[in-house]
């Protein structure tokens, strides 16, 4: 199957990173490559792009899409690693990180891979497939109380317990393999007058889906390790489709920009408070009305860009 995935906030991200033609970047969730192309475009052949994914498939479909351009590194790993990643092929600073979190256009359309409620395949779910975890696993191994944990807190599944219940009392008479299988659990658990609002499995294949991939507790150092990655005024964008990552992402970096506790006539700051750096919009940014008609991913779709400084050599503002 070809590897499709239209880019979110293109436009938006490439004027966030403000790409330097000799700079060092990385995409870190590579995917099919629409934001990377667009990125390596802006580079000259001194410049380098690093492509991190953990999805082999994805790499290689960035690879053929990206045969023309000799100054791109692939590597497969998670973007949670990146600290390691970049010490590991001699890289100490890059200039600008871009990470479109989440499941892509292609995960999704790809039936064998299990992302879809709407199709009747394995219950699979892993973003990269060398790894033990699945779906299934997750279905027919966790207690209870660990799944209601898990479809509330990465669901916000208000029938968690219901549904929950439902599932071990279907896999004590068999194991639970396919999607179908689970989505008829989850719509018999869920009365007939609260499935209007979209599809009945959508919040629990969600959360399914994060506990799989690990996509919520490394986040926050995640996004930290990457800041400390960047050069003096080098920029991470992050793209977010979901409160729970958006939430994780926005106190990462406020957590790195720090606070200032100095009266505020004072010209400069003296209180010697610690910062990375700064948000440089205090809002996310949206898609235009444009790009979600044309693209429907892009209505959940929130970035937020990071900026490395010094706050030794910077004034206070």
């Amino acid at each position: 199957m070809e590897f499709k995935h239209e880019p979110v906030l293109l436009k938006e991200c490439i004027q966030a990173l403000e790409i330097k033609p000799e700079g060092i970047y990385v995409d870190g969730t590579l995917g099919g490559a629409g934001h990377s192309q667009k990125i390596v475009e802006k580079l000259s052949p001194q410049g380098l792009l690093i492509g991190i994914d953990r999805d082999k498939e994805a790499l290689q479909a960035a690879q053929n899409r990206l045969k023309a351009y000799k100054n791109v590194q692939y590597i497969h790993g998670n973007h949670d690693d990146i600290k390691q990643i970049l010490q590991k092929i001699g890289i100490d600073l890059v200039d600008g990180i871009l990470l479109d979190l989440g499941v892509s256009s292609y995960q999704l359309d790809e039936k064998s891979r299990g992302f879809s409620y709407l199709s009747d395949n394995n219950l699979d779910m892993r973003m990269d497939q060398t790894q033990k975890l699945t779906a299934k696993d997750v279905v027919n191994t966790y207690s209870e109380e660990n799944l209601v944990k898990v479809l509330w807190e990465y669901g916000e599944e208000r029938f968690a317990r219901q549904i929950a219940k439902n599932i071990c009392k279907i896999r004590e008479e068999k194991i639970i393999e396919t999607t179908k299988e689970l989505v008829n659990i989850i719509e018999n658990s869920i009365p007939k007058a609260k499935q209007k609002d979209g599809h009945p499995a959508k919040r629990t294949f969600q959360a399914i889906r994060i506990e799989v991939n690990d996509e919520i507790k490394p986040l926050k150092q995640t996004i930290i390790n990457s800041i400390h990655c960047l050069k003096q005024h080098g920029r991470l964008a992050v793209i977010t489709f979901h409160s729970l990552e958006d939430r994780a992402v926005k106190e990462a970096m406020l957590e790195a920009q720090g606070k200032c506790t100095c009266p505020p006539d004072l010209p400069y700051c003296i209180c010697n408070y610690a910062s990375d750096g700064k948000l440089v919009n205090k809002k996310p940014i949206v898609a235009t009305e444009e790009e979600t008609q044309r693209n429907s991913r892009a209505k959940s779709a929130k970035l937020r860009i990071f900026e490395r400084v010094d706050k030794t050599t910077e004034e206070k503002r």
